[in-house]
């Protein structure tokens, strides 16, 4: 067992204001929090970096590897930035108009250019993940009248959902160019695409991301049918998915959402893909200490589905108790992980659009630490590729993952069950390297003399070679 044990399934929080200052980023990192989101609807850039600069001193200080998504807007309708917030009632009259700031106090602003000129006259609209609602009553030139059918506070940059409104805009604005630019510069290790509809949004992203100079993966973001009917085509594509249930709730409708959630994840095991699932999983923690019942069964039956990582948005960023909604999404996540409902060592059948070594070693290791009842699986990995592999295959015991290569070693921290360390052991495999193996384990697990782990890697070389072999060793037996 791994001394600082973690949970199995990693943690996502999303950082804003309530968890900006470095103090709580450390707390959520001790609370259970694996890898940072940052929201770029939200913030400048400029205040963006002041928060790596922060994740990044914490690492350093407690010596983790802590992943940072960059979380690109895409074409989101968002409502500008208000006076103040404004209570609507149902029967209320409101004017909509393109802006960023509200001037004048009867025009609610939207960030749109277009919202004039893509919705009709009695077609409703949703703000707010749906907990608004209002209707067209006409339109005058730039300005869109509308009626309140169910209201609420309105808050400054709430999403606007115009159905079937925005099809024809790119899933990547100009706003998220500079964003992956942004993300390039400043070392981020996920960048996650808004509003996915197929492949090609998928390929356009890395197609930027290439042209800065770099080969970040990107994680998309299935929020709209279109990407639901063409999942596995963005499966191909990706190197990740996000379950977004926000937009994916008003867009399908919320009683589609478990079923399509459990398509989502499947389809992501099959192929050997990481999946987080988001949105609303500790909702009522953003103002009470704890969740609702419903709530703590939504993230327990997420990892049941077999989701890689669970999310927190609001309640991280901007809520009451955002360290305690991390702890309490790791007990979850612990006591789901211990229950015999949690499915281990699953046998996935060969994917041709992997090579067919790694896949067969992977499946190998995970057998024979089962068999001989190993304490770990120790895989030596230059770009994480058969890492990702084994951890699709949910062996029973941890995973411990040695890279040369630190930016593969935050990379690893989303994935399943992955204990990343950075190693520039990357030489043949001696009896003097098995030695450094021992040490390793011996300080950094609870292991003893004559445990048995499993070793795979590549040969000559361990690290950067393809994975080419899978090896038993019991520890101390070359002392």
């Amino acid at each position: 067992m791994i001394k600082q044990k973690r949970n199995k399934t990693k943690i996502v929080a999303t950082l804003g204001p309530a968890s900006s200052e470095e103090e709580i980023i450390e707390q959520l990192v001790m609370a259970g929090a694996t890898m940072f989101r940052l929201n770029t609807s939200h913030n400048t850039a400029e205040e963006h970096a002041k928060t790596i600069d922060k994740i990044r001193a914490i690492e350093k200080k407690l010596k983790v590897f802590i992943p940072i998504l960059v979380d690109l807007q895409g074409p989101k309708i968002r409502v500008g930035n208000l006076i103040k917030p404004i209570p609507l009632e149902v029967g209320m009259e409101l004017v909509l108009e393109y802006g960023l700031e509200q001037t004048d106090p009867e025009i609610v602003p939207v960030d749109y250019k277009g919202i004039a000129d893509d919705v009709h006259e009695g077609e409703c609209i949703l703000l707010d993940d749906g907990k608004i609602k209002i209707q067209v009553t006409r339109k005058e030139g730039k300005r869109v009248y509308v009626k309140v059918l169910h209201g609420e506070l309105l808050k400054p940059r709430k999403g606007i959902n115009v159905p079937g409104g925005t099809g024809s805009v790119s899933a990547i604005t100009e706003r998220d160019v500079e964003f992956i630019k942004f993300a390039v510069e400043h070392e981020a290790d996920y960048i996650a695409l808004s509003f996915v509809r197929d492949k090609d949004d998928v390929l356009l992203a890395k197609k930027y991301i290439s042209h800065f100079g770099a080969d970040i993966p990107v994680i998309s973001k299935i929020e709209k049918p279109e990407a639901v009917e063409n999942i596995e085509e963005i499966l191909d594509a990706t190197d990740a998915v996000m379950v977004a249930r926000g937009d994916l709730g008003i867009e399908l409708s919320p009683e589609k959402v478990p079923m399509v959630q459990k398509q989502i994840i499947e389809s992501a095991f099959n192929h050997r893909k990481t999946c987080i699932v988001a949105t609303q999983m500790l909702e009522s923690m953003i103002e009470e200490p704890i969740p609702t019942r419903a709530e703590a069964s939504d993230v327990a039956n997420a990892i049941l589905d077999g989701a890689d990582a669970v999310m927190l948005s609001g309640e991280t960023a901007m809520g009451k108790y955002p360290v305690d909604a991390v702890k309490m999404m790791a007990k979850i996540a612990r006591d789901v992980e211990s229950s015999p409902f949690c499915c281990y060592n699953i046998d996935l059948e060969m994917n041709e659009d992997y090579e067919p070594t790694p896949q067969a070693i992977a499946s190998a290791a995970v057998k024979m630490a089962d068999y001989l009842g190993a304490k770990a699986i120790l895989a030596f990995t230059h770009t994480g590729y058969t890492t990702r592999l084994l951890s699709k295959l949910r062996p029973q015991v941890p995973v411990i993952a040695v890279s040369d290569m630190e930016k593969t070693c935050r990379k690893l921290n989303l994935y399943w069950d992955i204990h990343p360390t950075l190693k520039n052991w990357d030489v043949d495999l001696t009896d003097n390297l098995l030695k450094k193996i021992d040490k390793l384990l011996l300080e950094k697990t609870t292991f003893q003399k004559d445990d048995r782990v499993i070793i795979i890697g590549s040969i000559p070389k361990l690290i950067t070679g393809r994975t080419n072999f899978v090896r038993v060793h019991r520890m101390c037996a070359f002392q």
